[in-house]
């Protein structure tokens, strides 16, 4: 029997990688957060000075970028590991984020990155979420799920994130480099961001933490019982 496979994804800041890490808890699967690994790739560009505007350049990176990501430390979290150091802390910062948005929309990274992915879904029952899961990385998963909210409950819970790890950002700010993400997202050459045709749209604007994470499960659980 081969194994289950769930498509997330949605805009940035719309809770995928909390909500898909406790939804794989509840289900039993392996959680993949695929952003992660773009980020990490971002963080090796910062690092390494290089000018995110020049994709020859950044795809010059590409064989350079020894990138790991595992379950095994215990604490139950995926981590991601760069050139053997855990960097699982380090790609949360808000300039490595803006990193990964500006490599991640060259085809050549995510041709790059995309395997890594689909072994994990090879040989595993994932919960995967991204910005392509459902209409790239993973077009015959089993389930396929948009979530998403409005830009200001996302830039709301975004502040709230970088308040608890000490690094806040106001609310203004945070809510225009959303909007300017979703348009990066949206308008890319490279797997825009699109809710699949055959996804279920799951809407959180209007609904706290466990709310949304009932509202994802009822979805998912619908979709593997088909």
């Amino acid at each position: 029997m081969g194994h289950k496979s769930v498509a997330i994804d949605g805009p940035s800041g719309a809770g995928k990688s909390t909500l898909a890490r406790k939804a794989a808890e509840v289900l039993g699967f392996l959680y993949v957060d695929t952003g992660a690994i773009y980020r990490t790739l971002g963080l090796l560009a910062l690092e390494r000075k290089v000018d995110l505007s020049d994709t020859a350049a950044v795809k010059a990176l590409l064989p350079q970028a020894e990138i790991r990501l595992a379950h095994d430390s215990g604490d139950g979290l995926q981590h991601m590991y760069l050139c053997g150091r855990d960097v699982t802390g380090d790609i949360r910062r808000p300039e490595v984020s803006r990193a990964a948005s500006a490599v991640s929309a060259i085809q050549a990274v995510r041709d790059f990155l995309m395997e890594t992915q689909r072994s994990l879904a090879r040989e595993h029952d994932v919960v995967m979420d991204g910005r392509d899961i459902g209409t790239v990385v993973l077009p015959e998963a089993d389930v396929k799920i948009f979530l998403t909210a409005s830009p200001e409950a996302r830039a709301r819970r975004r502040c709230d994130e970088l308040l608890q790890r000490g690094t806040p950002q106001d609310y203004e700010t945070v809510l225009a480099e959303i909007v300017e993400r979703d348009r990066r997202d949206i308008s890319r050459t490279a797997a825009p961001l699109r809710q699949a045709e055959d996804a279920v749209l799951v809407d959180t604007t209007e609904l706290d933490l466990e709310e949304s994470l009932q509202a994802l499960l009822d979805a998912v659980r619908g979709g593997l019982e088909r």
